[in-house]
């Protein structure tokens, strides 16, 4: 009964968004709300990872298990995305044309990672009667839903639109399997991590403000952290690797964004790979968006 409530709460807030009449001002302000409602959330996380004891003595452990985590999950995807690419091949189109925002969208990467360490200030300095209330993730996490829902539905795309894009759903598919897959391996290596906590944590698929929240209220501030950065790399990774991989495996450059394929590393799809490889990249972006959040749910609620 309580992993119900918890997906409803979780698919909710996106449903109303979709459901509310969308005008360009609402969609720029949802989307400029969600850019500070992130800045916020991971601050909190940080605040939430500084008041766990001993944390320095967890320190090694939680770099050990973000390093494997991110191996098996972004191998698995790249991997499995670069099979598809050899056994059908699809080629998009090449733009020479450097792009700019590279070095920009990487300083926003680590920014985030400094909101954490904020956060993380805040916390040990923090007095606990000032502390952030029990149910702060839940609210954060049902109000980022809700404005990923408003500019979902105010970026004019359309479910029958994803849908048809034969592809996209083909690579939404393969990728979400073999991260998954790689979710289980990750579980077989740490004796302590349960089957289903490997295959939420595995189940970000690089979108970490919603990863962070859910397993740091599944599993504790720690776990959060894993998840965090866990997505983090893959943001980071995508961001280097996209131009890199683009010319002779297009599905698998799309696939290195994972969520973020849909906006954030989008700009940098775009100029690596043309506009041909757009289409490819909101339609596999879109339904890892929506896919993301009820497998994170689901399998945190399992155990």
């Amino acid at each position: 009964m309580q992993s119900l409530i918890t997906l409803v709460l979780v698919l909710m807030p996106m449903f109303i968004g979709f459901a509310i009449p969308s005008n360009p001002k609402m969609t720029k302000l949802a989307d400029k709300g969600l850019s500070y409602l992130v800045f916020f959330i991971l601050a909190l996380i940080g605040i939430e990872l500084s008041q766990v004891e001993g944390l320095g003595n967890q320190v090694t452990e939680i770099a050990l298990y973000v390093a494997v985590l991110s191996v098996l999950t972004i191998g698995a995807g790249l991997f499995s995305l670069m099979l598809f690419d050899n056994m059908r091949p699809w080629q998009a189109k090449k733009n020479k044309t450097k792009s700019k925002e590279h070095s920009v969208s990487i300083r926003g990467s680590l920014a985030q990672v400094f909101c954490v360490v904020i956060g993380m200030g805040i916390g040990y300095v923090l007095p606990v009667a000032y502390m952030p209330p029990e149910n702060t993730m839940t609210i954060m996490l049902m109000v980022l839903i809700l404005l990923v829902g408003i500019g979902l539905k105010g970026s004019g795309i359309t479910l029958k639109e994803v849908l048809l894009n034969k592809r996209g759903v083909e690579m939404s598919v393969i990728f979400t399997l073999a991260i998954l897959v790689g979710g289980l391996v990750f579980a077989l290596i740490f004796s302590e991590v349960s089957w289903t906590k490997g295959l939420a944590l595995a189940s970000g698929f690089g979108w970490y403000s919603l990863s962070a929240i859910v397993m740091t209220d599944a599993y504790g501030a720690v776990w959060g952290s894993v998840a965090l950065f866990n997505d983090l790399i893959r943001e980071f990774f995508a961001l280097i690797f996209i131009p890199v991989f683009m010319r002779q495996y297009p599905s698998a450059a799309v696939g290195l964004g994972g969520a973020t394929s849909l906006d954030f590393t989008l700009p940098i799809i775009q100029q690596s790979g043309g506009l041909k490889v757009v289409p490819l990249a909101i339609s596999f972006g879109f339904i890892i968006n929506i896919v993301s959040p009820v497998l994170m749910v689901v399998f945190s609620a399992l155990g």
